[in-house]
């Protein structure tokens, strides 16, 4: 079984600009950031994923991505994110901010230990 996030590319693009009135925060990060995504062919590379997971036989699973790398696998407490690779769990400590998402998307497909606390 694969398990991944169910990301909405297509929102995470979205423009920072704002309006006249609310201009947007970040706009140039924002733009590099789009750009990093798109380039990246994120949801090409899931279409093909998938297509060769399932002619493989392998089940795909698709998990909710709110918070999977600010929500500690262990305890299921939300943490602070002082840097992009390292979360702070209040009652846990510090811990590698991409092993504890993938930890919470492998719980949330049914393949991890159950600790983490899915709201």
């Amino acid at each position: 079984m694969l398990a991944l996030e169910n990301l909405h590319i297509n929102n995470l693009t979205l423009s920072a600009r704002g309006t006249v009135e609310e201009p947007g925060r970040r706009v140039a990060q924002k733009t590099g950031l789009n750009r990093s995504i798109l380039d990246a062919g994120w949801g090409q590379f899931i279409s093909i994923l998938v297509a060769k997971a399932e002619s493989a036989g392998r089940r795909v699973v698709r998990v909710d991505a709110s918070y999977t790398s600010l929500t500690c696998h262990a305890c299921g407490s939300r943490c602070t994110r002082p840097r992009q690779d390292t979360v702070i769990c209040p009652n846990c400590g510090v811990q590698d901010a991409d092993l504890n998402g993938a930890r919470n998307i492998a719980t949330r497909a049914g393949l991890g230990s159950g600790q983490a606390h899915i709201a």
